[in-house]
């Protein structure tokens, strides 16, 4: 597990960390706003009307969450979109420059998803509230159930709201990490002759799958982010 620990960029596991401190976690996730800004920034200056590779991923990527945001939260929630982009772009290329080899992985960290999952949580909350008003409580209040019922479903979806922050991190975060630690077991096990054949195909298909695990996780994190939105626009069950 020591690809996971977070050390000083010019130093050893152990070393002091203080708040001014470069480590390897803050160099991966400038690393990864540098590639952002490249895509969005250096790749679409062209604005070209035939685009070229990197404005046509730029473009596609753009479409592609703003088509989502649209369909699951409603065209009113498009003043949000530059927030969920972000958040998406973030997570993806993060994802994808944690399979370089000897990187490091910022979202398999729950220091870095959670500070991502609470953020939503709160921007949603206060969203709902300065939207809705008390009304937003009707989101914990199922009027569709029958009456005796509603009471200990309220207390059941009171329970799962705040719970919310808790799983829109660790399953970010723990997905990535099972990940490469599934990669270095089998890395591991390339040592030994006989299982070499073996570790080799493992780690080839292990890496495949984890490239598609980089992109369904950014996807996943950023629906969820959509639907938590609409149930603060839109609170009525």
């Amino acid at each position: 597990m020591d690809q996971f620990i977070v050390k000083p960029l010019f130093g050893d596991a152990g070393d002091p960390v203080y708040w001014y401190t470069i480590t390897n976690a803050t160099f991966w996730m400038l690393l990864t706003v540098a590639c952002v800004a490249l895509l969005l920034i250096v790749a679409t200056r062209g604005r070209a009307i035939v685009p070229s590779r990197g404005q046509s991923v730029a473009e596609l990527a753009y479409g592609f969450v703003h088509k989502m945001v649209e369909d699951v939260s409603g065209k009113d929630a498009l003043v949000f979109f530059p927030y969920i982009f972000t958040l998406f772009l973030f997570i993806l290329f993060s994802n994808f420059l944690a399979l370089i080899p000897t990187s490091f992985s910022p979202t398999s960290h729950i220091a870095v998803t959670a500070v991502m999952a609470v953020a939503v949580f709160v921007t949603v909350t206060v969203v709902g509230f300065v939207k809705n008003g008390t009304a937003f409580l009707s989101l914990f209040w199922v009027s569709s159930a029958p009456l005796a019922l509603r009471p200990i479903l309220a207390v059941i979806e009171v329970i799962s709201y705040f719970v919310r922050p808790v799983s829109h991190s660790v399953r970010l975060a723990g997905s990535i990490m099972a990940g490469h630690a599934v990669l270095k077991v089998f890395a591991g096990f390339a040592a030994l002759v006989l299982a070499a054949p073996l570790a080799i195909f493992g780690v080839v298909a292990i890496y495949g799958l984890e490239v598609l695990v980089a992109a369904i996780q950014a996807y996943v994190f950023t629906i969820l982010t959509c639907v938590y939105l609409k149930d603060a626009l839109h609170p009525h069950h």
